[in-house]
């Protein structure tokens, strides 16, 4: 699936008139004045192309101060639609443990029989998320695109073996009761969404696991990741700059060792326990470790799970977050700390 991955600066507009933006869109008009013969150069705009804070745009090129993605260019070429993406399940009541279909079809709000395409991004055109709602359970797939526009999903009886492995476009119900889908995806001429679906199974569920404390460092095989954070304190307030080190065999090795999986070496994606909310986290890689960047805006728990793939084998790899309310001085000194790396870190 596409990409688990913090310091706010406000951006004030000169010479423009920015238009404020609605969840899904946001359209820029810019004023062009001239003054004897010197005419006003064309001003650009820049958005993250996560669209993290909903519409927002800057003068000037940089990071997203949410995910830490490049900035792209955007000069309110947005389409302005609304999207959201139906669900149907064939049987319509989803039971633990028995085959079923999924369909996902993107749809344009008062323009429902209109067709939907889809860009495609880190190799695929919808990355869908599947947890359970206590977070102990985690998939990461990619529906098949059908003659209809639908998106499809198919559905294992338990036992039975993935026909492509594990992570390509099926997935397993083996326990009953209620899951979260997450799909990822960008409507062309459009702004990234991502949408939460509820699901219920029947079924017996598996006994709920309770997470309180942080869980920093996982392993996958021979392999382990070891997350640390600018200040060593995930905290709410500022942009969280996180350090991944990866071993192997218990000696480190520098990641750009690892084959690429999905355009890039590593996908991380972070879920609050408590709303099931959604975290853009972004990996790239400095100094031969994941580098992480995410901003928590309330405390509580969070899940967090780092993919990426060695031999032709993808590995999945969790964290438990426990964040807390930053303090004034926690987010001033962890600001601090992160425009410090920052300024010595070339590539980021």
């Amino acid at each position: 699936m596409k990409k688990l991955f913090f310091a706010f600066s406000a951006v004030i507009a000169i010479g423009i008139i920015a238009v404020s933006c609605n969840n899904n869109a946001s359209t820029s008009k810019e004023n062009t004045t001239t003054t004897g013969t010197d005419t006003a150069a064309h001003a650009h705009k820049y958005r993250c192309p996560m669209n993290c804070e909903k519409g927002k745009t800057y003068d000037k090129e940089g990071n997203c101060p949410v995910c830490g993605m490049k900035l792209e260019h955007f000069d309110g070429t947005d389409n302005g639609l609304t999207y959201k993406m139906q669900y149907a399940s064939t049987p319509a009541q989803l039971e633990s443990g028995k085959s079923a279909t999924l369909l996902f079809t993107p749809k344009v709000v008062g323009k429902e029989n209109e067709a939907v395409a889809l860009d495609v991004q880190h190799e695929k055109k919808i990355h869908l998320i599947v947890v359970s709602n206590d977070l102990s359970y985690f998939e990461h797939i990619h529906p098949d695109l059908q003659a209809d526009g639908s998106y499809k999903i198919g559905v294992l009886e338990s036992g039975k073996a993935y026909t492509n492995g594990p992570g390509k476009n099926e997935t397993r119900f083996d326990n009953g009761g209620d899951y979260t889908l997450f799909a990822d995806y960008l409507p062309s001429g459009g702004s990234h969404q991502v949408e939460k679906i509820s699901v219920n199974v029947k079924g017996t569920p598996k006994p709920a696991v309770t997470y309180t404390t942080d869980k920093l460092t996982g392993k996958s095989d021979n392999f382990t990741v070891m997350l640390n954070a600018t200040g060593g304190k995930l905290i709410t307030g500022a942009q969280m700059h996180i350090s991944g080190m990866l071993m192997k065999d218990g000696k480190e090795i520098d990641v750009n060792t690892l084959e690429n999986y999905l355009g890039a070496k590593a996908h991380m994606v972070v879920v609050s326990l408590s709303d099931k909310e959604y975290l853009h986290v972004h990996p790239d890689v400095s100094g031969g470790k994941f580098d992480l960047h995410t901003t928590f805006k309330m405390p509580g728990i969070y899940r967090g799970w780092i993919q990426f793939q060695s031999g032709g084998k993808v590995h999945t790899v969790d964290f438990t977050m426990n964040v807390k309310e930053g303090t004034a001085d926690e987010i001033k000194k962890t600001t601090e700390g992160h425009d410090s790396k920052e300024a010595g870190h070339d590539g980021h």
